[in-house]
């Protein structure tokens, strides 16, 4: 298994904590150079990781609404109903 496919099955979360550790590290001021470039590259890796991660979880939450019939529709939250 690849690396990147190891690092996609961490959790949003699990994602969002290592940037935030990065971050801090960063942010210290005490990280030799090439370091810092390390962490840098890393972060904007998990940026976008993290990025992906909402959009997909954007395509996948629908709006249940509770029709008139008992029944549930859902829509998209651009307001686009599911054709069902």
């Amino acid at each position: 298994m690849v690396e990147s496919e190891v690092k996609n099955k961490e959790s949003f979360e699990e994602t969002l904590q290592k940037l935030e550790k990065s971050v801090a590290s960063l942010e210290s001021g005490e990280v030799p150079l090439e370091e810092a470039l390390k962490l840098f590259e890393e972060g904007i890796r998990l940026s976008r990781d993290l990025a992906r991660k909402l959009s997909d979880a954007e395509k996948k939450v629908k709006k249940l609404t509770e029709s008139g019939s008992g029944g549930f529709s859902l829509e998209d939250l651009d307001g686009e109903e599911d054709g069902d």
